[in-house]
């Protein structure tokens, strides 16, 4: 991965945004945590996706808006919980263990952690977590394609190919060759060129990636793109998108 520039950002429904050499034009400059932006060719941040994506439940990792079902097996008098949603926290209400971080959890490492907080209150032999629904994804495309805005993806159709396709596909000014996928990470922005032509004619699978929830795809209407001046003016948009969904 490497460094190519520190950003200056402030989080309050945008960003107030510094590049090195000025500030972008209509953004009033304050003091504000920096934000790096790091270039990721390898597959430590994006991965490639698969087209028929065999989730194995032991590997699977609750994300936002899941609902799962608790059933204590065994349990004389019957003890079942349905229809938990793990929250746009990443937190799920429970009785009696009150609110727990799901998110990011394997079902495995949720049924232990829900064990041990339930464990005060029942006497239960054996716990198990079923996951009901896969909670809906959210992926913002934007640039130049002919329907940009946020787009619901469903689990299955993660992957830049789909979000493009969600969004009508790339318009007639569109750069296929240069899209940029975006994901922000612990206050560090990763981006990656995708060239889903090489996709769609030659079979490349290494040009379409994974999405995660939040992640922007960005069609630039140019050549090769400059961070500084195609994808940093939209970060403003970007953060007013998170605050404005995060409910």
């Amino acid at each position: 991965m490497k460094k190519i520039t520190t950003l200056t950002a402030g989080i309050l429904l945008g960003m107030n945004i510094a590049l090195a050499g000025g500030n972008i034009p209509g953004v009033q400059a304050e003091e504000a945590p920096s934000i790096t932006a790091i270039e990721s060719n390898d597959n430590t941040v994006f991965k490639v996706a698969q087209l028929r994506p065999d989730r194995i439940l032991g590997e699977y990792r609750l994300a936002k808006y899941d609902t799962i079902n608790i059933m204590a097996i065994g349990y004389s008098n019957g003890i079942g919980v349905n229809d938990i949603t793990v929250g746009v926290d990443g937190m799920a209400r429970l009785p009696y263990a009150g609110n727990i971080k799901l998110v990011g959890l394997t079902l495995d490492e949720a049924r232990d952690l829900i064990y041990a907080k339930l464990s005060p209150y029942f006497k239960l032999p054996e716990l198990n977590i079923s996951l009901k629904n896969y909670g809906a994804r959210k992926v913002y495309v934007m640039g130049n394609v002919n329907n940009p805005g946020i787009k619901e993806m469903n689990v299955d159709n993660m992957n830049v190919y789909a979000a493009v396709s969600s969004a009508g596909g790339v318009d007639k000014r569109g750069r296929s060759k240069h899209i940029q996928l975006i994901r922000q990470i612990d206050g560090v922005l990763y981006y990656r060129e995708i060239n889903i032509d090489a996709f769609v004619k030659k079979h490349d699978l290494s040009q379409n990636i994974q999405l995660e929830d939040g992640d922007i795809v960005y069609v630039p209407d140019s050549g090769k793109v400059v961070f500084s001046e195609d994808i940093a003016p939209y970060i403003n948009v970007y953060a007013t998108y998170r605050a404005l969904t995060k409910d």
